[in-house]
C-alpha cells in the first residue's frame, strides 16, 4: 500500500491561515477543553511531559560533541489530542542562541502530524510560525477566562515575536479592547512593535519608558521577554482584578504567589518539572532552561503553598466554579508550552491546506519493501 503526506514549507502554511489569530485562539481553546476531559496524551510515564530535552554537556567529550552554550539544546515534543482532532504528532527542534550571528532564529522547528491508528505521517511542516502563533494563542486563552469583566488595558513586557503573537491573540479575547502599553530594554524594538501592533489589532498600541509603567494600572500584563535576566516586578505595581500572564522569565516574589490565585496551563506538566529541577540543579534558576513555574513549585514542596489552590486551565474551563469570584482577585497564569497545542494548531492549518490543495506531496513508498 502506498503511503503520500503532505510537505508544508513556511509559505505553504502562511497561504494555509498559519498566521490567522482568530482561529487558533479557538483551537487552542478546544485543546484546554480537552485536557479538562483528559482527552490527552503527552510524554513520559506521567503523560504529561512537556517533552524529551537533550542537553549538550559543560565539556567536549569527543572531538565532534557539541558542548553547551545559551539555550543550546534539542528537544522533542511528541503528543495526542482526541476530540474532532484525534491525531498523533510531534514538533522538533534545536534551539542555539549563536543562530542569531548567521542570520537564523535561534530555534528552528519542524512537527509531523501522524494517522493515530496507522502511525503513518500525514503532513510535515515548518513550524517556527505555528509554534509562535499557539504560544501567544494560549495567554489570549487564559485572558478570556480569568479577565476582570471591566478589562480594558494590557501591558506588554517585550517587543519581541511572542509578544506579537500574544497581544494579537489578548486583542480577540479581551472584554474591551482599549490600550495596549509596550515596555522593553531597547526603546527602538517598542516604537517599531507598537506602530506594527497598533494596525493589526486596532488598539492604542504605545510604548511606555519604565517597566513599573507598563503594568501599574493594567488589567492583563504579558511577560514574553527573554535574556539572562528575569523581568522583577514589583507586588506593588499590580492592579486589583489583574492578570499576569507568564510566558518568559518573570521574577515575582513569593509573597505575591503565596497571596494570589495561580492557573498553570497544565498542572502536571510543571509538577514533572520539579523533578526535573531535583534531578538537575543546575538548571535552577536559569531562565533559559524553560521552567517558569519554579519559584511557585518550590513553594508546593515546602508545603507554603497549597497544591489543591492551584488548578490548572483546562480544569478551570471544565469547573467554571473554580474560576474568578470577584473583580479584585488576582490571578497568576504560568504557561510553558505543550505539544497538544503544536498539535492542534498544525493540524488545523494541515487541513485547510488540504482543501486549498496548497503544499508538496510527498512518497513514503509505493510499497513497503519489508513488510
Amino acid at each position: 500500500m502506498s503511503i503520500e503526506f503532505l510537505y508544508l514549507d513556511e509559505p505553504s502554511m502562511i497561504k494555509a491561515g498559519v498566521l490567522d489569530m482568530k482561529k487558533c485562539v479557538a483551537s487552542m481553546d478546544e485543546v484546554f477543553r480537552l485536557l479538562g476531559k483528559k482527552d490527552y496524551l503527552m510524554g513520559g510515564p506521567n503523560e504529561n511531559s512537556h517533552g524529551l530535552m537533550l542537553w549538550f554537556p559543560k565539556e567536549k567529550r569527543t572531538e565532534g560533541m557539541p558542548v553547551a552554550g545559551p539555550d543550546r539544546r534539542f528537544m522533542a515534543m511528541p503528543a495526542y489530542l482526541g476530540g474532532r482532532f484525534n491525531v498523533c504528532g510531534q514538533k522538533w527542534y534545536g534551539s542555539n542562541v549563536e543562530n542569531k550571528k548567521k542570520g537564523l532564529p535561534r530555534s528552528i522547528l519542524t512537527a509531523m502530524i501522524n494517522d493515530v491508528d496507522t502511525g503513518a505521517p500525514l503532513a510535515l511542516m515548518s513550524a517556527n510560525l505555528l509554534s509562535s502563533m499557539r504560544t501567544g494563542a494560549v495567554p489570549g486563552v487564559g485572558a478570556k477566562y480569568l479577565q476582570r469583566s471591566d478589562a480594558s488595558v494590557v501591558g506588554i513586557i517585550g517587543a519581541g515575536v511572542i509578544s506579537r503573537s500574544c497581544l494579537l491573540a489578548i486583542a480577540e479575547t479581551i472584554n474591551n479592547k482599549k490600550e495596549a502599553r509596550v515596555y522593553d530594554l531597547l526603546p527602538e524594538k517598542s516604537e517599531a512593535f507598537c506602530k506594527e501592533m497598533k494596525e493589526l489589532t486596532g488598539m492604542d498600541v504605545h510604548p511606555v519608558g519604565t517597566l513599573e509603567e507598563a503594568v501599574r494600572g493594567c488589567d492583563i500584563v504579558s511577560v514574553a521577554a527573554s535574556g539572562a535576566k528575569e523581568v522583577s516586578i514589583d507586588s506593588s505595581w499590580l492592579k486589583p482584578g489583574v492578570v499576569i500572564e507568564i510566558t518568559g522569565a518573570v521574577d515575582l516574589s513569593e509573597d505575591c504567589y503565596l497571596k494570589n490565585r495561580v492557573v498553570m496551563d497544565n498542572w502536571k506538566m510543571h509538577e514533572e518539572w520539579l523533578e526535573e529541577i531535583i534531578a538537575m540543579p543546575e538548571l535552577a534558576g536559569n531562565p533559559s532552561a524553560g521552567h517558569p513555574s519554579e519559584t511557585l513549585l518550590n513553594l508546593v514542596i515546602e508545603n507554603r503553598k497549597s497544591r489543591d489552590s492551584v488548578v490548572g486551565l483546562g480544569d478551570l474551563i471544565e469547573h467554571p466554579e473554580k474560576g474568578r469570584a470577584n473583580d479584585d482577585e488576582i490571578f497568576i497564569f504560568l504557561t510553558g508550552g505543550m505539544g497538544v497545542e503544536d498539535v492542534a494548531w498544525g493540524y488545523d492549518v494541515y487541513q485547510e491546506a488540504c482543501r486549498l490543495g496548497i503544499g508538496q506531496k510527498l512518497s513514503l513508498w509505493d510499497k513497503p519493501h519489508w513488510a
